[in-house]
């Protein structure tokens, strides 16, 4: 009897710590709506990089990050819905940009306020963005630039050419 009501709790443990774990996945995945926040969003041209549970930040601390991240048919943007923290409050013509932690790094939302005295409210939209840059385009273009119809291998040495003949 003492070994089966042993393991009757040890296996309410383990169920209980599960569901904990669970239930701890889903609050910080973006899927369960934390209480106390509020919703934004914002288009991009380019989102790459960003997916559900992306950061989102303000001076490079993270205030909050992605819930929601789906593409508008009709303008073919990325359109992002993000849930920060109810401290933050950012102003109607704050700026929203992709960015990266580095040159490899992995992509997050910067945030910039503007300087604007209304605020934007739950539900608001960011309309000041900038999409990521691809930085493989512009090594790419660097690298292999067209250097135009005239352009010679050789640099100019300033001497014109002759086109008279000497006596």
């Amino acid at each position: 009897m003492k070994n089966s009501m042993v393991e009757t709790l040890i296996g309410a443990a383990v169920i209980f710590i599960a569901a904990a774990f669970f239930f701890f996945a889903y609050q910080t995945s973006g899927k369960g709506h934390a209480s106390g926040t509020y919703r934004i969003s914002a288009e991009f041209d380019n989102a790459e990089g960003v997916s559900v549970g992306t950061d989102v930040r303000v001076a490079g601390v993270k205030v909050g990050s992605v819930v929601d991240f789906t593409l508008n048919t009709e303008n073919f943007q990325a359109n992002t819905v993000m849930e920060l923290d109810p401290k933050v409050k950012l102003t109607d013509d704050a700026t929203a940009k992709v960015t990266a932690e580095g040159l490899l790094g992995s992509k997050f939302i910067a945030l910039e306020q503007g300087g604007s005295e209304t605020l934007l409210a739950d539900g608001g939209v960011i309309s000041n963005t900038q999409g990521a840059v691809d930085i493989w385009s512009l090594i790419s273009q660097a690298m292999f630039a067209n250097k135009g119809p005239g352009d010679q291998s050789a640099p100019d040495q300033g001497v014109p050419p002759s086109d008279t003949k000497s006596p």
